[in-house]
Formats: structure tokens, sequence, C-alpha cells
């Protein structure tokens, strides 16, 4: 056999296979880029609501205990003097404490529950608090921080 007679290149059959191959793997390693990109904001808008959420609940434990002027239920969030004048709150958009909207978190809803507990040993319900802050946005963000406080 001489060196004419040899076969050199690749068959239709052959490449048609390595043209398959090479498809799937770009398809593959695509697919992982486009998950990974769509996904990459995610932690930055779970550490916005954290960020929300700690700031409603340190807002409302610094507040009194019980009421000091003795009127219940003031109706401005910027007039708000004890805990459980947050009960109930619900905010379509984050805002700060004097109740002004803050555009860039917009995209946030925000409620807020102040309920009597007996979740604490030793502690009579009438004198505990459980403070309830559920930050969500969208269907994928749905976060819930509590805090506890009690009259003494």
């Amino acid at each position: 056999m001489k060196f004419k007679d040899r076969q050199c290149g690749v068959t239709l059959v052959e490449l048609l296979v390595s043209i398959v191959i090479v498809g799937i793997a770009a398809g593959t390693v695509l697919g992982l880029l486009a998950t990974t990109t769509g996904a990459s904001a995610d932690p930055m808008v779970r550490h916005q609501a954290s960020a929300i959420a700690e700031a409603y609940l340190e807002e409302i434990m610094l507040r009194a205990y019980s009421d000091p002027d003795g009127v219940d239920g003031e109706g401005a969030r910027s007039a708000f003097d004890d805990m459980d004048d947050y009960d109930g709150l619900l905010d379509a958009g984050a805002r700060d404490q004097f109740d002004n909207p803050i555009a860039a978190l917009a995209d946030y809803t925000i409620s807020v529950s102040v309920t009597p507990t007996s979740a604490l040993p030793a502690v009579p319900s009438a004198d505990a608090l459980r403070v309830d802050v559920v930050v969500s946005r969208g269907p994928e963000i749905n976060l819930i921080l509590s805090g506890y406080r009690t009259r003494y």
C-alpha cells in the first residue's frame, strides 16, 4: 500500500456525529449560562428584602411597649408612638420611618403583625409581644422576620 492509497479525512457520518455532539455540548453550556445569569440578581433582591425587614423591625422595637400618651391607634405612621400602632401596617413599597416612599424599593410589599404571645417561658402573654414583619416581592421573595419584646 502506497501513501496515495491511504484514506485521509473523515466520512460524512463521522462529520455529522461530531456536529451533533458539539451542538449538544454547546446547548448545555449556553443553558447553564442562561440559568446563572437569570439568577444572578436574586441574592441582591434577597439582601434588600432582609434589609427592609430589619429596618422595619428595628423601628418597631424601638417604640414604647405601651402607649405613652394614652391615645391608641394614631393614624399616620409618623405619629406612631408604641408598638401596637404598627399592627396591621401594610405598605405597598418600602417607606422610611416618616412614611416617605423609597422609590427604588417600590416593588416590595411589607406587612406587620404585632400580637401578644405566650412563647416566652415565665412571661405572661399580657407582658410579651411578638412582631412579625413580612417582606415580599413577587412570587420569588417572601421573607418573615420576627422579634419579641417584653413589658419589663
